[in-house]
C-alpha cells in the first residue's frame, strides 16, 4: 500500500515540476523579461551639420552653365549640374530628382520609379557636356544616341534621391564625329546604373 502511495505522490510531483519555471526548478530564481527595452535614439544631428557634409562638394557648372553647354531644356533636361570636370576626358554631375518630375505620372501611379532609359539619358547628357567642349567639336553641334551596350540596372532611383553620374570619355573620332564613352549613376554610394558603352555622333 505503501509503495502506492509513494508512486502516487511521485507522479503527482513530477506533474506539479512542468508548471514550475526553469530557473526555480533547481532552486535558482531567474528573472524572464517580458518586454524588450528601448532601442537607444538615433543621433540628431541638424540641418546644419547634414548640410554640411557636401560643403567640399564644389559645383564647377551650375544649372545655368549646363544649359550653355547642352541643347537639352525642360522637361528633358536631367543634369542639374557638374561637380567634377576634367576637359575632354570626364565629368562628375547630379540629377536631383524630385517628386514633380514630369514622367513620375505614368511611371507608375503609386509606385514612382524613374525609368531606366532616362537614367541612360542623364548619363547621355553629362557625357555632352565633354563632347561639346572637346576640340574639334563644332560650336552649335549637338550630338546623337548612336548605340549603347552593356547597360545593367542595380537598384530603383526614386523621388528624393540624389543620383551621381561619372562619365568618361573612351574614344574620340574627330573624323565622323563619333564619341564613344562608358558610365556609371550611384545612389547614396550604391550603383544605380551601370553602363559599359555609349556611342554618340556629333552634327551641326
Amino acid at each position: 500500500m505503501k509503495i502506492v502511495e509513494s508512486a502516487v505522490l511521485l507522479a503527482l510531483f513530477n506533474a506539479a515540476s512542468a508548471f514550475v519555471a526553469p530557473g526555480l526548478a533547481n532552486g535558482r530564481a531567474t528573472s524572464t523579461r517580458i518586454f524588450v527595452e528601448d532601442e537607444p535614439a538615433a543621433e540628431i544631428r541638424g540641418a546644419e551639420v547634414i548640410s554640411g557634409l557636401t560643403s567640399d562638394v564644389l559645383t564647377i557648372f551650375d544649372s545655368e552653365a549646363v544649359d550653355e553647354a547642352i541643347p537639352h531644356r525642360y522637361p528633358f533636361n536631367f543634369v542639374d549640374k557638374i561637380v567634377e570636370y576634367v576637359p575632354g576626358k570626364r565629368a562628375v554631375g547630379m540629377k536631383l530628382v524630385s517628386k514633380n518630375e514630369d514622367f513620375f505620372n505614368g511611371h507608375f501611379p503609386g509606385r514612382r520609379v524613374m525609368p531606366g532609359v532616362l537614367q541612360v539619358e542623364a548619363l547621355a547628357q553629362l557625357a555632352g557636356t565633354v563632347c561639346l567642349k572637346m576640340d574639334g567639336a563644332d560650336p552649335g553641334s549637338i550630338f546623337f544616341f548612336a548605340g549603347v551596350d552593356g547597360v545593367k540596372w542595380k537598384r530603383p532611383v526614386v523621388p528624393g534621391d540624389t543620383l551621381v553620374m561619372e562619365v568618361e570619355i573612351l574614344k574620340f573620332n574627330k573624323k565622323f564625329g563619333i564619341v564613344k564613352a562608358t558610365g556609371k549613376g550611384y545612389v547614396d554610394g550604391k550603383i544605380a546604373i551601370d553602363v559599359k558603352e555609349m556611342t554618340f555622333a556629333l552634327a551641326k
